[in-house]
């Protein structure tokens, strides 16, 4: 049995138990594996997902990609700030709404959507992965996601 097997008592405060640190060491350990992919792009972890969620949605207002990240204006407002001086997306005030800012993919960001195309399938084969394995865990994961936010949400 591996320290990871260890099943301790809900109570129990040994780091090894925690599955708040399970999760953070996870994550940290993907997103190196990442790091040197997006290195090649010239875009961090975070400027990766802007773009791929422009990607799929085409335009978007900086409150949806907000929204869709999971990230506050504050976090969003710099990464587009930095993606726009790297010539990768257009900002620019919605013509109906002079509040909302609309944040386009540039035809340089749409050129590097097809050198970015392998990542998914690298992560997973570095990895050693399999394409069930992530489906599994991945709706886990979004489960563990609902049920922490409705927790919030509650108290």
């Amino acid at each position: 049995m591996t320290r990871h097997d260890h099943e301790g008592p809900a109570g129990s405060l040994l780091l090894d138990d925690q599955l708040c640190f399970a999760l953070y060491t996870a994550q940290r350990a993907v997103t190196a594996v990442y790091r040197p992919l997006l290195d090649e792009l010239g875009l961090t972890y975070p400027q990766y997902l802007v773009l791929l969620v422009l990607w799929e949605r085409g335009e978007s207002t900086v409150k949806d990609l907000a929204a869709a990240l999971h990230l506050d204006y504050g976090t969003i407002s710099p990464l587009l700030k930095r993606l726009e001086a790297a010539g990768l997306v257009r900002r620019e005030r919605a013509a109906r709404d002079e509040r909302s800012v609309l944040v386009t993919v540039t035809g340089r960001g749409e050129e590097l959507r097809e050198r970015a195309a392998r990542v998914p399938g690298t992560l997973l084969t570095t990895t050693g992965v399999g394409a069930a394995e992530a489906v599994r865990l991945r709706e886990e994961l979004w489960r563990l996601t609902e049920r922490a936010e409705a927790a919030v949400r509650r108290s």
